[in-house]
């Protein structure tokens, strides 16, 4: 039984990766609608930066107002510090950000994430950015 929780535990650790790998691929085609479908789409959602935001949609505005093209948002990367499981449908991930840019400065920085499994798919109902 131990055995089969770890495999789970296992799947499910791969999965938020994959979650996470598809955040990449999607911020670096500068497809913002298609990062943010990795977010709960609730009016619960919290984005917390500077201000808080709260709600999948005013989370999208956000990002759209912070980079309006593709030469401000750069290329994504992600650096995962830490993932840890908390039940069988939440998980709390750890890691750093960086933007490499050309025509500005890069930045970077680091995130805590609170991911819940909602029917099946493990989507981000949390972010903490900094």
């Amino acid at each position: 039984m131990i055995c089969v929780n770890y495999l789970f535990a296992q799947d499910d650790s791969s999965a938020i990766k994959d979650v996470m790998n598809k955040q990449i691929e999607a911020w670096n085609k500068g497809d913002i609608d298609g990062f943010m479908q990795t977010y709960w789409k609730s009016d619960s959602l919290m984005f917390v930066s500077s201000p808080p935001t709260y709600g999948w949609q005013s989370t999208l505005e956000h990002y759209k107002r912070a980079y309006p093209d593709t030469a401000t948002m750069g290329k994504l990367s992600f650096n995962l510090i830490k993932l840890k499981q908390i039940s069988p449908e939440y998980y709390f991930v750890i890691g750093g950000w960086h933007l490499k840019r050309t025509q500005q400065k890069d930045i970077g920085g680091y995130f805590t994430l609170l991911f819940r499994k909602i029917n099946g798919e493990w989507v981000i109902v949390v972010d903490h950015t900094s």
